[in-house]
């Protein structure tokens, strides 16, 4: 089964993790029972598969230019400056590099779910 940009082909209870799906843009660069920290990498106009991210913190070290798309199809045109610091909500999206330049970002990935109950909706950084 194929997806489409932000549709996902996993089951309900599936998560699609982006060292899996993703594995030449994505690497785990440090793992404890509390977090996992990701490096990710691409070059302009690259794609994502569509990948599920925990609630985590977004490092940006270069900035960037890049669509979002959420499982449901809606889309975000999101812009960072180098050394951006975010807060990403748990989300399943795939992304895709729209700039000139390459993205590099690092996620530290809280494995302690928090409360979902006024978080849906939201895509991308906030």
């Amino acid at each position: 089964m194929s997806a489409t940009p932000g549709q996902s082909t996993k089951g309900a209870d599936e998560v699609a993790d982006p060292t899996q799906t993703d594995p030449d843009k994505y690497r785990v660069v440090f793992e404890n029972d509390r977090v996992r920290v990701l490096e990710y990498r691409d070059e302009p106009g690259q794609q994502t598969s569509p990948h599920d991210h925990p609630d985590s913190v977004m490092v940006t070290l270069s900035g960037f230019d890049r669509r979002l798309i959420a499982a449901g199809g809606e889309s975000r045109e999101v812009t960072l400056e180098p050394g951006a610091v975010r807060w990403l909500d748990a989300q399943t999206h795939s992304g895709e590099n729209t700039g000139s330049t390459p993205t590099h970002v690092v996620f530290v990935e809280l494995k302690e779910p928090g409360d979902r109950s006024d978080v849906e909706g939201r895509l991308g950084p906030s």
